[in-house]
């Protein structure tokens, strides 16, 4: 029977408490176990597939996960590229360039004729999919303001995606009608005291608001649901287990949506702090490694906070889903900003030159990889 109740309903099963003592009491057999299993969600397998008992066998893991891959996904490896139209936010967060506490950040906000300046310069670049992104500004971009800029948008581009604040079923139904077809946001932590801590002040403070904006994007008809914790604000094999948890849940009870999932490290922001749990590069191999024997379906996504190289390890191993020649402050496309970045971008290489440098391993960059008629049929 597939879940009707919503996901923090069935986060009150499993308490921080529960989740660390599983992931400690894991044993290399059970990690064993769990690979002879893969394929199918069981949240005692994830706990043991994360757990420092995995990590002797991080290779058979990953040599694992690459074959589920392969298999889901084939070599083809879809591309995208975040427009940001504006970096106020009245949002606190603790970590982020957007912060609005940070009061020598330079802000700018883009009009709906910029912002679709800063579109067409990514189409001509290639790019068929996009991501619309904004902090939390009521003021100047209003749902409002993201459905008349995917009207426009829509003649241009194969899939329009927002990462913006938590929207009301309505809101996210305006934007669905307009030509928004998939939203991404991050959770940050699955852990509410957590969570309280870095997020002191604002709308997003409410934690179970921001948990239910999933399903609420979800019911009003969008087709790509992403989610992610921020990895670095707390123990990474505690948001790895939430994580799979969630997306199996979404999966379950919205089974003809893609579920998607990102892995954002904390990178260096104007305003923001170090990690207090820094994630190696080892961590994050066995994190997305795990999720990916466990939910072999679902759609992993890494952004240019990664390094070259780096990045296309990963791609070998489970990604299927890259961002190339980011810009992380509104206006950074079509001309030069004092604007303040969201983060420092670590993989400044255009389109063409992460494309080539996948196609070098085998891979199959893909612009566009579904049509719109896909959604005026259903």
């Amino acid at each position: 029977m597939y879940p009707t109740l919503p996901f923090k309903d069935l986060l009150t099963e499993w308490p921080p408490e529960r989740v660390r003592t599983l992931i400690a009491a894991s044993r290399e057999a059970d990690v064993a176990a769990a690979l002879q299993n893969s394929g199918r969600f069981e949240p005692h397998r994830l706990a043991a597939l994360v757990s420092p008992a995995a990590e002797p066998l991080l290779e058979p893991l990953a040599q694992l996960a690459s074959r589920w891959t392969r298999q889901r996904f084939g070599r083809a490896v879809q591309f995208f590229a975040p427009l940001y139209v504006s970096n106020y936010c009245c949002n606190g967060c603790r970590y982020c360039g957007f912060n609005h506490a940070t009061r020598d950040t330079v802000r700018r906000a883009l009009t709906l004729d910029e912002a679709e300046a800063e579109a067409e310069c990514l189409s001509r670049q290639g790019f068929s999919h996009i991501l619309l992104v904004a902090g939390e500004d009521h003021a100047n971009t209003p749902p409002a303001y993201f459905a008349e800029l995917a009207r426009r948008l829509r003649p241009r581009f194969a899939s329009i995606q927002i990462e913006i604040y938590s929207l009301s079923q309505d809101d996210y139904r305006l934007l669905a009608e307009a030509g928004v077809d998939g939203m991404t946001m991050f959770q940050e932590s699955y852990n509410a005291t957590v969570y309280a801590h870095y997020h002191p002040s604002g709308p997003k403070r409410d934690f179970a608001n921001r948990l239910d904006s999933f399903e609420r994007a979800a019911q009003a008809g969008l087709t790509f649901i992403g989610l992610g914790a921020l990895l670095g604000i707390n123990d990474w094999r505690e948001e790895a287990f939430y994580l799979g948890l969630h997306a199996a849940h979404l999966q379950r009870r919205f089974w003809r949506a893609s579920v998607a999932l990102s892995f954002p490290r904390m990178r260096p922001a104007h305003g923001g702090l170090p990690p207090p749990f820094p994630v190696s590069d080892a961590a994050l191999v066995q994190l997305l490694c795990a999720l990916r024997v466990q939910l072999p379906d679902v759609t992993m996504t890494l952004s240019t906070r990664e390094l070259p190289g780096f990045r296309e390890r990963l791609v070998q191993l489970a990604v299927t889903r890259l961002s190339a020649g980011a810009r992380t402050t509104p206006g950074g496309y079509t001309s030069p900003t004092e604007a303040e970045a969201q983060f420092e971008v670590a993989d400044p290489r255009s389109l063409c030159e992460v494309a080539a440098a996948i196609s070098a391993l085998g891979f199959d960059p893909v612009m566009k990889d579904w049509d719109r008629s896909y959604g005026a049929g259903r």
